[in-house]
């Protein structure tokens, strides 16, 4: 899947949008590197990054928004960079929460929160609670989160609820994923120049349009919006169809 390059258009003519972008966030540790700082304050500056995303989002009227975070396997990064991943998370959730919700934005978290420590248990759930009932842009934070536990999850409670077999079909299956209440992603937008999902929304995204940017996640600004956003206007989605007679 290579990357697409367009020029930007009118606001009003990328069309049509898409009602859920899921977005890769990649790249903090390597903007770091480039200006000779620790690899934390990259994961600062992405961070900082997120609340500018969510308003530009909301501006196109997108109602869902997730964003990859932390997934299953960054715990086996240096202990120092994970402790202080989950300190800025700790952060973020003081700093915006409240600006989220007077926005009217429901927040939802994907993964396992288990393992996270309790205090920062307490914090999201809190979030969770707050906003649980707005009903404007949902933003799903995909922490401690991956792929392929999520679909273990899924074939666990299936088990569990001894769901016989016959019954069982994507949208059941659907059903018993983390984003049971979220429509599947239409653009997966993936910053850091990578060429690869990396157990992201695996189920989710399987027939989302893939859109890669070579540019760092906290330098990923509206203008780079737009560009995503009008490449997508641009694809023609199939979902494993062909055109309508006569067409093209």
């Amino acid at each position: 899947m290579a990357a697409t390059k367009t020029a930007a258009l009118p606001v009003k003519k990328i069309l049509p949008l898409p009602n859920h972008v899921a977005i890769i966030m990649d790249g903090n540790g390597r903007w770091a590197a480039k200006r000779g700082l620790p690899r934390l304050a990259g994961h600062r500056a992405g961070t900082d990054n997120v609340h500018r995303i969510v308003e530009c989002f909301d501006r196109y009227q997108v109602k869902y928004l997730t964003l990859y975070a932390f997934s299953t396997e960054n715990w086996r990064r240096p202990g120092i960079e994970v402790s202080g991943l989950l300190r800025i998370l700790a952060q973020m959730i003081d700093r915006e929460t409240k600006a989220l919700h007077e926005k009217n934005v429901r927040i939802s978290h994907l993964g396992r929160l288990d393992d996270l420590p309790p205090e920062l248990q307490g914090k999201v759930h809190k979030a969770l609670e707050l906003t649980g009932n707005n009903t404007g842009m949902t933003l799903s934070i995909a922490f401690d989160y991956g792929g392929r536990a999520e679909i273990l999850d899924a074939v666990r409670h299936i088990i569990k609820d001894r769901v016989p077999s016959e019954d069982i079909t994507e949208s059941l299956f659907s059903s018993y994923l983390y984003t049971a209440d979220v429509p599947e992603p239409d653009l997966l937008i993936r910053t850091g120049g990578e060429m690869r999902v990396s157990n992201f929304l695996i189920w989710q995204a399987a027939y989302s349009e893939f859109y890669s940017t070579p540019v760092l996640w906290p330098d990923f600004d509206e203008k780079e919006i737009e560009k995503a956003l009008v490449a997508y206007s641009r694809r023609e989605r199939r979902f494993g169809g062909l055109k309508a007679e006569g067409e093209g």
